[in-house]
């Protein structure tokens, strides 16, 4: 078995392909097993780890440094060897080893020759577990010598003839680089009739008089020693001839029709044909039997080298380049044969080992010819090596069986042939080694949603371990099913998703042990560009902005470029980038083009693009104004037990600025389909942390709002089921209060849903008396909201407590309240009554209060029944409604209002819980004093004569005590409602008519009427009646009111007061004075202002007709006083009965005469008018 050692990964992989190659790569890595990261104590055999190349020229200028580095534990010690015989580096001076390491410096800038320590030299690197030896290192210093000295002949010679200048540079180390130049150091041109062969020489195919030059000159560079040999100026002249004979090609290297060429494959082929000719033949090649490679084939020198480069044993062959022109082609084979100095087919590869296992070296190479395969261990030949019984070899293989510690070694393969050599090192590494894991321990590890995850196990052990992945603390072993398990131990999640978040733990065993690790996943939120920017005509001038607005996982920063047709932007000040936009002023035409939006994280990137498009001015139609459009993209992130954070897109504003966003939300478990209000943020927010409850399954929806109104709801978030807890409230409104006198009936508002915070919700109900010293009583009771305690005493104290709680817990212990059990009627009635009587309606009562303890319940109040049970006048028992008054708390005393006088009550107390009423206390009986009397029931007039009327009257219906007598006043009133005098009557109280005599014929009278009592006069009734007249009187009356000429009279008076009145007006406005006016002066009555003081003019004036008689039966106040109307002016006021006359101009001739006001001694004025016949008796 092959033991390997897994280096650790770098980084994760975007892709499956990349994944893929880079565990090749992986395994390739292991051929060198001892990484810096390994644990110090694990011995390895050396391992060489750079050196010298085999062909080593060194510049003699300079120091020499052979190098030769290797690594092993312990670290390996060097050694050297020089001409197959060991070099003693103490011995010289100018030699020092490096500390630490194998390569040699050589000081022979201070002293020496570097020819002296020319040589093959080789490095060894040994420790405890084996030798590696390095390749031969052949050093030889640089060789630049001079061109030996020769005398040169000018050449001359005719026009169009062929010509080889020689070079022949001197032999040096390395060969130098050749090139033609003139004196002046410029190089010569050549062309197809002038070019410069492989061999330095310079051929002319045919010559021309401008070839004419004394300074040829062959240049030799030795670029080791960066020196530059020339050659002595060659001299040559063209001499024109008359007639240039043209002829066809011969060649001028190579000579004949064939040659042979050999060459090593992987270098480079160079085959050369040179023809001369007139005119300059052209030069072609082909491959016989045979194509040129397409891709390893190159031609130069004007066509006249052929180069294959990476030359294999396939390109062997015949080669033949035609050289033409007009007159003719020539020919030439060239047979190429290609050799290999030896290559790997198979390299060997270091082993580790535990003991007791099998293994094998493999050296498999090959070459022209077959190059010949030797073994060394630890830099000897095997054949002379320290005996193995493991070890057992067979030609290119060595076979290990059942190796042991002591078999450690360092093994050699050499490969050789005639044209080079291969050395390989490979160590068997005989370890006994628990698992050891290299991966860091708890490395983070951070993958872009729905791509591959690679998580490292990096692992080492002897035997090779078996390695298993396990998630969180408790997982079972992850199954290839679902994830990919790699040999180097990596973990592959194919499709990773935010499940797939979590701690992992790699479980590496062998049979000497276990070791594991733990890694950690997040899985992160591709970034997206979720308003991208859009398409854009704008005209020139203006200004465009592209939106690039970027979601991403908020444990990332993005970074936005912007970019025009794949480039940078320009270096221009119109171009400015905000957060989210890109935006271009002063729009040119030049600005036109793709302008691409990239947003770049740690893990991932994405782009998006949009056209820009420069059009003339046109004009722009006005904005218009909407709400916003609704947010969209909403998503959760920071999911945790009682917070989550929401973000979201805004839609467009619709040039309206978002001044707010609200946030709602739905629990879909308990009440599905109703949003309640959760928050409002800013406008300039777009994501918001929400505080969640327990149990609830949340779905939210966002809202945007501007100056003109809010937008429709988003699209629900996803939901979000928050986990359960106990219950974080107790029920509010506790109660307790009794239903019946044994019971405790206890009550409370349950919880709802969403505050149950979890499944099961049910109360503990805990209850005890106060003032006891029994323990707590509890019950749990289902989702019910009250429970029954029967057997209780009745009306005593309870403590009382609720508590929620839910299949995860309880809820805080919840606050105490008092309660009572059941009342039962109150046992005792109030004591001590008292009556006190303060009037005729109004009793004061008294009673004592009742004992606590035989309310037997909580005290309402006192409630007072009384009722009206005899007559005094009477002196009948009559059984009337009982009356109740309720006086509330523990008032000892109350008042009765709205008594009748002159009654006689019973009443009792009583004492009111919430059960009800106790028993009535005894009754107390109180008589109340006589009162004065309800005004009589009717007042009638009846049988009017010419000088008497007839009065009947009911008594009055409440006489609240013994009627002593009526009174009856009345008095006349005249035509102008003034009244007469007052005539007072008594009148015995058992009467119910009484006659009036010797009254005026034709008057008025109004009657004021009341009756008395002990305590005083009662309300009194009004009412008013007319004395009749004789019927000749009556008739002519009523003939003059229905002639014609009274009719037209009193048309004519109307007109003539209406002249008076125009007149007066006109006069007044000039300023003069009218008759009336004078005789108003004249005759002034300082109490009568019939004419305003202010203006002169008349007064205003009521028609009789405005005051309405008296209603009969109407009440006066109750001091019997009557007012006089504020205006009971008429035109009849102003003159005494008919003395009162018109003149012909409308004015009066008689005097106007004052109104005396009438002060009856008694009762109201009459506001009556008098009747028609009244008013035309005045004016006749």
């Amino acid at each position: 078995m092959q033991l390997e050692i897994m280096p650790r990964k770098k980084r994760l992989p975007a892709g499956r392909a990349p994944l893929l190659l880079l565990l090749c790569q992986l395994v390739r890595a292991l051929d060198v097993p001892l990484d810096p990261k390994l644990l110090e104590d694990l011995v390895q055999p050396p391992t060489i780890t750079q050196q010298s190349p085999k062909d080593y020229i060194i510049d003699p200028r300079e120091n020499i440094v052979i190098q030769c580095e290797a690594k092993g534990k312990p670290p390996p010690s060097f050694s050297w060897t020089r001409n197959g015989t060991h070099f003693d580096i103490e011995k010289d001076p100018l030699v020092t080893m490096k500390p630490g390491s194998g390569t040699l410096t050589i000081n022979i800038m201070s002293e020496g020759k570097a020819e002296t320590y020319e040589g093959v030299y080789q490095c060894t690197a040994r420790n405890e577990r084996g030798a590696a030896i390095s390749n031969n290192i052949v050093v030889r210093p640089s060789r630049s010598p001079l061109w030996t000295k020769e005398k040169l002949e000018p050449i001359t010679l005719r026009n169009g003839q062929s010509l080889i200048l020689p070079c022949r540079p001197p032999l040096g180390l390395p060969p130098p680089i050749i090139f033609w130049m003139d004196n002046s150091f410029q190089r010569l041109p050549q062309s197809e009739r002038v070019s410069q062969g492989l061999n330095g020489d310079l051929y002319f195919s045919n010559v021309l008089p401008e070839d004419t030059r004394e300074d040829y000159i062959c240049y030799a560079r030795f670029n080791h020693t960066q020196t530059i040999q020339q050659k002595q100026p060659i001299s040559v002249k063209v001499i024109s001839a008359k007639s240039n004979r043209e002829r066809p090609p011969t060649f001028l290297t190579p000579e004949g029709n064939a040659s042979h060429k050999e060459e090593l494959r992987g270098n480079v082929l160079s085959l050369e044909c040179i023809a001369e000719g007139l005119p300059t033949p052209i030069i072609y090649w082909i491959k016989e039997d045979g194509t040129l490679p397409i891709n390893r084939t190159f031609y130069k020198n004007f066509k006249k080298t052929l180069q294959i480069i990476q030359v294999s044993e396939a390109d062997s062959g015949n080669y033949q380049c035609i050289a033409k022109n007009p007159l003719g082609a020539i020919y030439h084979t060239i047979s190429v044969t290609v050799k290999a100095a030896p290559y790997w087919i198979m390299a060997p590869q270091n082993l580790v080992l535990s003991p007791g296992e099998d293994g094998r070296l493999i050296c498999r190479a090959n070459g022209n010819p077959k190059p010949r395969i030797s073994w060394l261990s630890n830099g000897v030949p095997i054949e002379i090596a320290p005996d193995d019984p493991s070890r057992n070899i067979d030609g290119d293989t060595i076979i290990f069986s059942n190796v042991q510690e002591r078999s450690s070694a360092v093994y050699q393969c050499n490969a050789s042939n005639e044209y080079g050599y291969l050395l390989a090192n490979a160590f068997v590494n005989v370890l006994a080694e628990p698992p050891r894991i290299l991966t860091s321990a708890n490395t983070l590890y951070q993958v872009i949603t729905d791509r591959p995850a690679l998580l490292d196990c990096a692992f080492f052990g002897s035997p090779l371990p078996t390695v298993e992945w396990f998630k969180g603390a408790k997982g079972s072993a992850l199954r290839e099913d679902i994830y990919v398990l790699h040999e180097n131990g990596t973990l592959e999640i194919p499709v990773a998703q935010k499940d797939s978040t979590g701690t992992y733990t790699c479980v590496a065993r062998n049979k000497l042990g276990m070791a594991k690790n733990e890694v950690h996943l997040e899985i992160k939120d591709a970034t997206r560009i979720i308003k991208q920017p859009e398409y854009a005509v704008v005209q020139r001038g203006g200004t465009v902005s592209f939106e690039c607005k970027v979601k991403h996982d908020h444990t990332l920063i993005p970074t936005i470029t912007w970019l025009k047709d794949n480039g940078e932007l320009p270096n221009d000040g119109r171009f400015t980038v905000d957060k989210d936009h890109l935006v271009v002023a002063d729009v040119w035409d030049d600005d036109g083009g793709t302008y691409t939006c990239v947003a770049n994280t740690t893990l991932d990137n994405v782009s998006a693009s949009a056209v820009l498009s420069v059009v003339a001015p046109t004009p722009t139609p006005a904005p218009t104004y909407d709400v916003p459009n609704p947010p969209f993209d909403l998503e959760l992130t920071d999911q945790l037990d009682k917070s989550v954070q929401l973000s979201w897109t805004p839609g467009n504003d619709n040039n309206s600025p978002i001044t707010k966003f609200i946030i709602e939300y739905e629990d879909a478990m308990h009440e599905a389909g109703l949003w309640h209000h959760q928050t409002e943020v800013s406008g300039m927010q777009t994501t918001a942390q929400l505080k969640l409850s327990p149990y609830v399954n949340y779905s939210f929806r966002v809202m945007a709002v501007n100056s003109l109104g809010r937008s429709l709801p988003s699209e629900a978030s996803e939901q979000y089921l928050t986990k359960a807890a106990e219950p974080d409230t107790n029920p509010t409104a506790v109660e307790g209060l009794g239903s019946e006198p044994d019971n405790l009936v206890i009550t409370w508002k349950p919880l709802n849903g969403f505050e149950s915070n979890g499944p099961g919700l049910q109360y503990k109900v805990s209850w005890r008396q106060k003032d006891g010293d029994d323990e707590w009583t509890s019950v749990v009771v289902a989702n019910v909201s009250k429970y029954i305690v029967s057997g209780t005493p009745t009306f005593v104290p309870y403590l009382i407590k609720v508590q929620a709680l839910n299949d995860v817990g309880f809820a805080p212990e919840p606050a105490v309240v008092m309660g009572h059990s059941g009342e039962d009627l109150p046992m005792v009635a109030p004591g001590n009554v008292r009556v006190n009587v303060v009037n005729s309606t109004l009793a004061e009562v008294h009673w004592d209060p009742v004992p606590l303890k035989s309310i037997r319940g909580h005290l309402q109040g006192y409630r007072i029944y009384y009722w009206k049970a005899q007559s005094s006048s009477k002196r009948n028992r009559r059984h009337l409604e009982k009356k109740i008054l309720t006086f509330q708390g523990s008032k000892t005393h109350g008042m009765l209002p709205g008594l009748e006088p002159f009654s006689h009550y019973t009443l009792n107390v009583r004492v009111v819980n919430g059960k009800g009423e106790g028993p009535a206390s005894p009754d107390r009986v109180f008589n109340t004093p006589e009162g004065v009397p309800s005004a009589p029931s009717s007042l009638k007039i009846v049988n009017p004569t010419l000088d008497s009327l007839t009065l009947e009257w009911d008594p009055p219906s409440r006489p609240n005590g013994i009627l002593t007598e009526y009174t009856l006043k009345y008095q006349p009133i005249n035509s102008t409602h003034e009244l007469g005098p007052l005539v007072d009557l008594k009148i015995p109280a058992n009467k119910t008519r009484w006659t009036l005599k010797n009254l005026n014929f034709s008057t008025r009278y109004k009657f004021y009427f009341y009756a008395q009592t002990a305590a005083g006069s009662g309300s009194q009734i009004t009412e008013e009646a007319v004395t009749n007249v004789d019927e000749a009187m009556a008739s002519r009356q009523v003939d003059i009111a229905t002639q014609g000429w009274f009719i037209g009279l009193m048309c004519a008076v109307a007109l003539l007061i209406l002249i008076l009145l125009i007149v007066c007006f006109i006069r007044r406005n000039k300023g003069g004075k009218y008759p009336v006016k004078e005789k108003e002066d004249a005759h002034a009555d300082p109490e009568i202002q019939p004419m305003k003081e202010d203006d002169g003019t008349f007064g205003e004036y009521s028609d009789a007709e405005d005051h309405k008689p008296l209603k009969k039966g109407s009440r006066t106040p109750s001091d019997r006083t009557v007012k006089k109307e504020d205006s009971d002016d008429s035109l009849v006021d102003y003159g005494e009965g008919v003395n009162g006359q018109f003149n012909e101009d409308g004015s009066f001739i008689g005097q106007y005469s004052g109104k005396k006001e009438k002060e009856p001694a008694e009762g109201n004025e009459s506001s009556e008018a008098p009747s028609p016949v009244n008013a035309m008796n005045s004016f006749v």
